[in-house]
């Protein structure tokens, strides 16, 4: 068997350790734990390294040459030890930053649908969060399926919790909508004012005298009936609800 010299066996080592995964060690630079980690491993290489040359120099010429290749088989088996810590290393922090990456997007997606959105209501921009636009709808949804009642609720409860909303003057309308349904005028005409009192500058101003002077009409009031729906074509003269009124009017 040929015997091997020092520099041949420190060349071996060497040229294994080559083979460590340099894209690793680059790869953790962006972590602090993972680049000394790597680091300490390189180190135990060049211990090792020192030990085996430090043992050929303590060898005589006459010492077996299967000793010096079992001593190289050991070490080979450590760097092949270390170069694997070094790619689980390497995957475990790669996978670490792609969950973090991951985590970031969905929190930022999340933080997206919670925004505002901005909406046009009755020719208007405004400014309507995710859980407002769901609690009109929900409302507006129970009218539509005609249960009244639960309508009113949801309605009664939006305006309080939005008072400021774009869809606050439409709430209110419709919740006077929504009493008119049930047939209780007194409550139907207290809704309504509010429309027209609170948010005059809206469509819905003109419809909500309308339906007041419907419920006044019901109620045979019919003094308040003529006066709201002279007040309508005053005020609103430009409306369909001013229309309207004016063909009710001569019947009064």
């Amino acid at each position: 068997m040929m015997t091997l010299s020092k520099a041949g066996i420190a060349a071996a080592v060497m040229a294994a350790f080559a083979y460590l995964p340099l894209h690793a060690g680059a790869g953790l630079l962006d972590d602090d734990e993972a680049r000394k980690a790597i680091l300490d491993l390189r180190a135990k290489v060049d211990g090792i390294t020192r030990e085996l040359n430090a043992r050929i120099d303590g060898k005589s010429d006459k010492t077996s040459t299967l000793d010096l290749l079992n001593q190289h088989e050991q070490t080979m088996q450590e760097i092949a030890r270390l170069r694997g810590q070094v790619e689980v290393l390497a995957n475990e922090l790669s996978n670490t930053q792609k969950r973090q990456k991951d985590f970031y997007v969905d929190l930022d997606a999340r933080l997206r649908k919670l925004e505002p959105r901005q909406v046009t209501i009755d020719g208007k921009d405004a400014a309507v969060g995710v859980a407002e636009q769901g609690a009109y709808d929900a409302a507006l949804q129970q009218f539509k399926a005609g249960d009244y009642k639960a309508a009113a609720g949801a309605l009664d409860a939006f305006v309080k919790r939005y008072p400021e909303s774009g869809y606050a003057a439409n709430a209110q309308y419709w919740l006077g909508n929504a009493h008119y349904a049930m047939r209780d005028c007194k409550s139907a005409i207290a809704a309504q004012q509010v429309v027209v009192k609170a948010y005059p500058d809206s469509p819905k101003a003109a419809d909500a005298m309308l339906n007041i002077a419907s419920c006044y009409t019901e109620l045979k009031d019919k003094a308040n009936a003529k006066k709201t729906l002279d007040a309508l074509v005053a005020h609103y003269p430009d409306s369909s609800a001013a229309q309207t009124a004016k063909e009710r009017l001569p019947k009064k």
